[in-house]
């Protein structure tokens, strides 16, 4: 078995806090985390599927959206 689930819900914590001081792309965020970027993509739709609203801009640079500050 590849990865642990707590590995997973570690990493998860992080894109909040990357997220919270820049807007950052896939690729950005994936070379931070030490991960592909196809790690990025799923866990990006689990912490949607999780309630976080985050927004991608023209640029493809990705942010938290300010509604879940709010």
């Amino acid at each position: 078995m590849f990865g642990s689930k707590q590995g997973k819900q570690d990493r998860l914590g992080q894109y909040t806090e990357l997220l919270g001081e820049d807007d950052l792309s896939q690729a950005e965020l994936a070379r931070r985390l030490g991960v592909p970027r196809s790690v990025v993509m799923r866990d990006l739709a689990d912490l949607h599927d999780q309630g976080v609203l985050i927004e991608e801009d023209d640029e493809g640079k990705i942010r938290l959206s300010r509604r879940w500050w709010k």
